[in-house]
């Protein structure tokens, strides 16, 4: 349970940009400084251990400061959600593309180093980064379905499209890593 706090303590910045970027161009500025002061705040540990997952964020929230909140690039504000939407996805896909899925950062912490490199911790990471990835990437193309005018829905059907994917990959989770203990006590035995 730990490791999944902090796993979710890692997406903090991303949550509360969800509910604080508002509609307006004031509520997106303050929401990014909020944001990039929380990965540092709540992620101070983790960036300190080049984490995945808090430094990307750290990044995209100091990027968006520098162009919306400092050149003022409309554009980018514009189009907040589907940046930010396939930023986390790319994130998360690039991370299992070299071989270090994000959540293994966080297995690892409570792990003794003789376990790090077992092949069934890693595969559990795995499953569960590309899970987090995929429904990453399931909102990002929401967020481009949205701005292309395909499909013309409420705002709030996206919002818990991206909501229902973060409980979703919350619940797997929990799940899947209670899932693959009780399969290596087996195996154990």
């Amino acid at each position: 349970m730990k490791e999944f706090l902090q796993l979710i303590l890692g997406f903090i910045p991303w949550l509360l940009f969800m509910f604080i970027s508002g509609h307006s161009l004031y509520q997106l500025e303050l929401a990014i400084l909020i944001c990039l002061a929380a990965s540092v705040v709540f992620g101070l540990r983790d960036l300190r251990d080049l984490f995945i997952l808090q430094w990307g964020s750290f990044i995209f929230f100091v990027a968006c400061a520098i162009l919306v909140n400092g050149l003022e690039k409309i554009w980018v504000a514009e189009n907040m959600d589907i940046l930010a939407n396939s930023y986390l996805a790319g994130l998360v896909w690039i991370s299992i593309a070299l071989k270090k899925p994000f959540t293994l950062q966080y297995a690892r912490r409570d792990l003794p180093k003789d376990r790090w490199n077992d092949v069934h911790v890693v595969r559990t990471c795995v499953v569960i980064a590309v899970v987090w990835a995929c429904l990453m990437t399931v909102s990002a193309v929401m967020s481009g379905v949205k701005h292309s005018h395909i499909v013309q829905l409420p705002d709030w059907v996206y919002f818990y499209i991206s909501m229902t994917n973060l409980v979703v990959g919350a619940i797997f989770t929990v799940w899947y890593k209670k899932r693959a203990r009780r399969q290596g006590s087996a195996h154990a035995q």
